[in-house]
């Protein structure tokens, strides 16, 4: 194919962006909304069409497109393979819905707001074609711009503290990524991907190496202790900012553990498996509880998302295909459910602005609708059969149990835990009898609402009783990439005999 689907795919969203900003949509605001949409939803056809071309056989990248940059120093150079086009399709899903729901959430400076969304689409779906360390790096870190001013004009009371916090955890780590970008390239003279995973790193530089992009990426995900800023991030953030947080950006980071932690140093990756079994079982267990402990909740869900990351982290280093399929799995299902999730609590939250759950109880009786699409997700959230959240928490436990039996079993305390949060938090909004007299005012689920979650929910049930589309585009990438793996770490083993 000679049309550059890849870059249109990255560049049409900020042409959009430019259009409204320069536009006779500037001084129209449901002008700005149609053409956001339109915009958006344009992307989302020419991805589907993109997977409609991809040969799911070949496991080698494919729409490949390079272009001489900074002297040929540097090039533009995008591809995708199997790993990556899932996340791609995921970003331009969960866009188009974004923008519809910001109808009754965004009341000022719309027209920016959506401008900021299409910026954010470029640069994450820059991130998942990105073959060249430095291009990967421009577009990692130019997203965290368009999402700290998402939490900073438009969050709740603590938006500036916590829109920095966001901007300052996160860039902080990937400080020394670039550190390791510039250290790689002196090493092998070049930052491509492709040719880097074929001349190999190495040994000596490996540790430190992945030390590196592990600070950036364990930021990002986020793994324990360094989670902190994503509760503080979320409780601000405004609804269409959580859902592009939580199924998104978050993701950016597990598709960098499984594209560059694992593919371009194995030999630390490894060593350092232990270490991330470690971690990823405190962020199982230890959010789990502190969920259970939430009053907010959004905050409950944003310690439900660190969990299920861990869940994430913990599969891609069983170094199976069972657990790096089960993770990005877990990832695309993660960024479907807590979309739901984030829009559900945004629904709510616009008719009796709080969060507290306390304040909450019977609304089953006045929003049935509601009601029945929150237990949709809920059940998905708690990995219930029949729901993608099943699909992913059982190949990543099945992967990691050829592994480590005894991780593994910890592991498997998260779901019941996970079960016990949910729940809960399900019982205390939907049931019981009403005792806030003010939710008997409440209104259930308009048409942008509804069209909204019953699209998200139809997603997750689909995938969930018939996964094979997805699970089928991934497979023969991620059993190249641990042929990968194991041929070096068997030449790594041979050489140290």
């Amino acid at each position: 194919m000679n049309f550059p689907i890849l870059s249109s795919l990255i560049i049409f969203p900020t042409v959009g962006a430019i259009f409204i900003l320069f536009g006779r949509s500037s001084s129209n605001y449901n002008a700005a909304k149609y053409i956001s949409l339109f915009v958006s939803l344009a992307n989302f056809i020419l991805s589907i069409f993109l997977w409609y071309e991809f040969d799911k056989n070949n496991s080698g990248f494919q729409f490949v497109e390079e272009r001489l940059w900074l002297e040929g120093l540097i090039n533009y150079k995008i591809g995708i393979d199997g790993i990556s086009i899932l996340f791609i399709i995921l970003t331009t899903f969960i866009t188009p819905l974004c923008i519809i729901s910001v109808n009754s959430t965004i009341k000022n400076r719309l027209k920016d707001f959506l401008i900021a969304i299409l910026v954010m689409e470029t640069m994450m779906i820059g991130v998942f074609c990105s073959l060249d360390l430095v291009i990967f790096y421009l577009f990692f870190e130019a997203g965290l711009i368009p999402m700290f001013l998402i939490i900073g004009i438009w969050g709740g009371q603590r938006r500036v503290y916590s829109a920095f916090k966001f901007f300052l955890y996160t860039l902080l780590g990937s400080v020394l990524m670039l550190v390791a970008i510039i250290s790689i390239y002196w090493i092998t003279g070049t930052t491509d991907v492709i040719k880097l995973y074929e001349l190999g790193i190495d040994a000596k530089y490996q540790h430190l190496l992945w030390l590196a992009f592990f600070s950036s990426f364990a930021v990002k995900t986020p793994m324990w202790p360094v989670h902190t800023w994503l509760p503080d991030a979320h409780v601000e953030a405004p609804t269409a900012g959580s859902v592009l947080l939580a199924a998104i950006l978050l993701k950016m980071a597990g598709y960098g553990f499984i594209r560059f932690s694992v593919g371009l140093f194995p030999i630390a990756s490894e060593y350092f498996v232990s270490f991330i079994f470690v971690l990823s079982l405190i962020a199982i267990i230890y959010t789990s509880l502190v969920a259970l402990m939430q009053e907010d909740m959004k905050k409950l869900i944003a310690y439900s998302s660190v969990a299920h990351m861990g869940f994430v982290t913990m599969g891609i280093f069983t170094m199976t295909p069972e657990g790096i399929e089960g993770s990005i799995f877990q990832m695309i299902s993660h960024g479907i459910i807590s979309a739901a999730l984030f829009l559900c609590v945004g629904v709510v939250y616009e008719r009796t602005h709080t969060r507290e759950i306390s304040k909450y109880g019977g609304i089953v009786s006045v929003m049935p609708r509601y009601a029945v699409v929150f237990m949709v997700f809920t059940l998905g959230a708690l990995g219930l059969p029949g729901t993608t959240g099943f699909i992913g928490e059982f190949l990543i436990l099945l992967g990691t149990f050829k592994v480590n039996f005894v991780v593994a079993t910890i592991a498997s305390l998260g779901v019941i835990l996970g079960a016990a949060y949910m729940l809960w938090l399900y019982r205390r909004i939907v049931f019981g009898e009403i005792t806030n007299t003010e939710l008997n005012k409440l209104v259930d689920l308009n048409k942008s609402e509804m069209t909204t979650l019953s699209i998200l929910a139809i997603a997750s049930i689909l995938f969930g009783f018939y996964p094979d589309p997805l699970l089928s585009t991934t497979t023969t990438s991620v059993e190249s990439l641990i042929e990968l793996f194991n041929s070096n770490i068997k030449l790594y083993t041979a050489s140290n005999l």
